[in-house]
């Protein structure tokens, strides 16, 4: 009589357990759905962006560079605060956001696009794709240097190999002779800023959100810039009503797709996967912007630049610290599975 109850509890409780386990697994699935849809996404994100350094050696070419990327920016800008407006996740910085932003945004907006802008007009996209493929490395080295980041010997190897690769790359030139020109070292100056800017976004603690952060950063980079550019440009903007159709079409392309929408996606990227597995993915940037320029240009590739990719790719990878964090993982998916193994062994045991 007594058992009859036990047995249909047993069995209630059974069937929730049941359903548990189903629920965990389908949330589990639905993890990892998730993480491969980022994968696809930084993919297309790479196409983006490595076709964006063709789209801007057109667009320098056919406006007053810093003038056009002042707008370009600020149209960014304007779409990201849009969008989080939309999200209702969009407000006012405070006084001292305000100024935290500022400082970030004289490296990650201003500083980056002006030497950007500038060197694609001095340089070849093929170069300038190759160069800013080390922006990973470079932003490791400014961790070791402001945020006291441990270096390991990957990744030590992995900054020498880079470094390397993009000495061929600027030996190369621009025609394919053993030369260094002005406009690659102003595209090593846009990688360099960029990843100081890096650095400067972890260590300054501020409640905005990165993309809330990005946003305004963007808005008071293009002020700055356009300022630059009523100093150094003079009849700047009016270049901007001259243009053409498809050139009109790659600007906001560039400003709304690469910039404003890509920024956001690989920024919640990072937040997903982590730094060390999107800096990997850089390397597509490089492959998409060498071929781009190769084949939309008519730009010719040098065995020298060749040499050069497959350098910083091997650096990034190493250099980013990418294989010491899947070399972390790897051992700590060895020690929780010895500690499950021990775990059943001695519930075994005691059973």
């Amino acid at each position: 009589m007594w058992r009859f109850p036990f047995i249909n509890t047993w069995g209630m409780k059974h069937g929730r357990m049941e359903k548990s386990i189903r629920f965990a697994k389908r949330k589990k699935s639905g993890v990892k759905m998730k993480a491969s849809n980022v994968y696809i996404w930084l993919v297309g994100l790479m196409v983006v962006w490595g076709l964006n350094v063709v789209a801007l050696k057109i667009l320098v070419q056919s406006f007053d560079p810093i003038a056009m990327t002042s707008m370009r920016i600020l149209t960014a800008g304007s779409g990201v605060l849009l969008i989080l407006a939309f999200m209702k996740k969009w407000r006012m910085p405070t006084l001292r956001e305000f100024v935290v932003i500022t400082g970030i945004g004289l490296f990650n907006v201003v500083g980056h696009h002006y030497f950007l802008s500038i060197g694609l007009t001095m340089t070849s996209a093929v170069n300038a794709g190759l160069i800013l493929g080390l922006i990973p490395i470079l932003t490791a080295i400014a961790a070791m240097i402001f945020l006291r980041a441990r270096l390991t010997p990957l990744k030590l190897i992995g900054i020498i190999i880079g470094f390397a690769g993009v000495a061929l790359v600027v030996m190369a030139g621009s025609q394919g002779a053993f030369q260094i020109a002005a406009g690659d070292l102003f595209i090593f100056m846009a990688g360099l800023t960029q990843a100081i800017s890096f650095v400067l976004i972890k260590k300054t603690s501020t409640s905005m959100s990165i993309v809330l952060l990005t946003g305004w950063m963007m808005m008071i980079g293009s002020v700055i810039l356009m300022g630059i550019s009523f100093a150094t440009e003079p009849g700047g903007f009016f270049s901007l009503l001259q243009g053409e159709g498809y050139q009109y079409a790659l600007f906001f392309s560039s400003a709304i797709f690469a910039t404003c929408i890509g920024h956001m996606i690989y920024n919640n990227s990072i937040r997903l996967i982590g730094p060390s597995e999107s800096a990997v993915f850089t390397n597509l940037n490089l492959l998409f912007s060498v071929a781009g320029a190769a084949i939309l240009l008519n730009e010719d590739v040098y065995i020298e630049q060749l040499l050069g990719f497959l350098f910083i790719v091997a650096g990034v990878v190493s250099g980013s610290g990418a294989i010491d964090h899947w070399i972390r993982s790897r051992k700590t998916r060895k020690i929780k599975l010895q500690e499950k193994d021990y775990q059943t062994e001695k519930h075994r045991h005691y059973s």
